[in-house]
């Protein structure tokens, strides 16, 4: 191989490593760019993503609200059956009662 042939395999290498760089350069910009909108798409969910924690935690409170409710709502429920309870045995008492003294004053007739 003669210098003049060696020279322009050098050059034209250049060539080639220099459009390779910019290629190389080109991807690297292009990466640059997608972290940069992949970050701002991570902060923007991050937010969603507390929004819906907060409302989770609302609901969870609400929810915690309601079960203290409902169970004092039963308690009340188990205390005023405890009261109908008490009332109809003192009832049904009182009945049998009076049908005794029925029965020994129709007895006496």
């Amino acid at each position: 191989m003669d210098q003049e042939t060696v020279d322009e395999i050098k050059r034209h290498f250049g060539v080639v490593v220099e459009d390779v760089r910019g290629d190389i350069r080109a991807v690297a910009e292009g990466l640059d760019l997608l972290r940069e909108r992949f970050d701002g798409f991570e902060m923007r969910v991050d937010e969603q993503f507390r929004g819906v924690d907060e409302q989770f935690r609302g609901v969870g409170e609400q929810f915690r609200l309601v079960g203290v409710e409902f169970r004092e709502v039963k308690a009340m429920i188990r205390l005023s059956y405890a009261e109908i309870d008490r009332r109809f045995q003192t009832l049904e008492t009182d009945v049998a009662s009076l049908r005794a003294r029925v029965d020994r004053i129709e007895s006496a007739r």
